[in-house]
């Protein structure tokens, strides 16, 4: 046998050893040199140019301008709808108000007539005096309060207070909406000579029967010592002149006294009722109140509940200033 042979050289063994290590372990020696590889250079990302200062400010008026057009367009659409919620109420949702007046008047009135206590002279503002009817035209029971200011035709027809009252000895004058507020005089301009009309006051029933017609300045010509006048305006939307009807009394008047009111320059036809001014204004500084109350809350609470406990006094203050605005129309719209 013969035996290992052991190299007596260290150096030649270590060498050796060292060339072997480095054969046995080739990947090794790759990945080393993959990772002292160098990474590739990225490519150079080109400058972003500089704005000048006139693009910049040019840049702001547009955002401002933008901003402004948004505001008048929001200002404009709230407007708009302010205006046609107006216009619905005025000419729609004013009839419900009057019909609760009328009938809270008809039942104040109709127990006084019961009672023999009803008025039969000159009376306070809206005080209701006398229950009148006119077939022809669809008029039933309607209750004539006393006055015909803007704020006392939206009750109801009014009696002018420097007139008799109706039965009584004398002219008898009565006007009413035509558009507004239930219209109650929209189709009288379709009364024809020897149509009825009724009344029903503290001293009795009393008919009176259409003869005559007037318009403008042009007054009804009735030789009739005892008569009415019924007065409207022109047109349901925007009257410009009064009309009139004419009737003479059916029989003998009542032995009422004949006593006459005072008239102010609210009570002609087509005054505008400028007594309402500072009710509106302060129904109005409430809504905006009102409002920006409901804007601060929604910020800090939850928009949703706002809104919902909010929208009944909103909708509540909007309908008084409605209500005081439209009080500012012609009486006989």
């Amino acid at each position: 046998m013969t035996a290992p042979t052991t190299s007596l050289d260290p150096e030649l063994d270590s060498g050796t050893e060292a060339v072997g290590t480095a054969e046995a372990d080739p990947e090794e020696k790759q990945a080393t040199v993959t990772l002292e590889s160098p990474e590739p250079e990225s490519e150079a990302q080109p400058a972003r140019p500089r704005q000048s200062a006139a693009a910049v400010r040019a840049a702001l008026r547009a955002g401002r301008g933008r901003r402004i057009v948004r505001t008048v367009a929001t200002a404009a659409s709230l407007l708009s709808v302010l205006i046609l919620g107006f216009a619905g109420y005025a000419y729609g949702l004013s009839r419900l108000q009057e019909q609760h007046s009328q009938a809270n008047l008809y039942r104040v009135l109709a127990a006084e007539l019961a009672q023999a206590t009803a008025p039969v002279s000159p009376s306070p503002d809206g005080v209701p005096l006398a229950i009148m009817d006119i077939p022809a035209i669809g008029v039933h029971q309607a209750v004539i309060v006393e006055g015909t200011t803007g704020a006392d035709l939206a009750k109801g027809p009014g009696h002018r207070r420097d007139t008799v009252l109706p039965g009584q000895p004398g002219v008898s004058v009565v006007m009413g909406r035509s558009g507004t507020f239930g219209a109650p005089f929209a189709a009288l301009t379709g009364l024809q000579v020897g149509d009825k009309i009724d009344f029903t006051t503290g001293e009795g029933t009393f008919t009176y029967t259409v003869n005559a017609f007037g318009q403008g300045s042009k007054p009804i010509v009735d030789p009739f010592k005892n008569r009415l006048v019924l007065a409207t305006g022109d047109s349901t939307w925007i009257p410009t002149h009064a009309v009139y009807v004419g009737a003479h009394l059916d029989g003998e008047p009542a032995g009422g006294s004949g006593q006459r009111g005072t008239q102010s320059d609210l009570d002609k036809p087509l005054a505008s009722d400028t007594d309402a001014w500072p009710t509106l204004q302060l129904w109005a500084l409430a809504l905006a109140l009102a409002v920006a109350a409901t804007v601060g809350l929604s910020v800090v609470w939850n928009r949703r509940a706002v809104y919902l406990s909010m929208a009944p006094v909103l909708a509540a203050l909007l309908w008084c200033v409605y209500e005081n605005a439209a009080i500012l129309l012609p009486n006989l719209n």
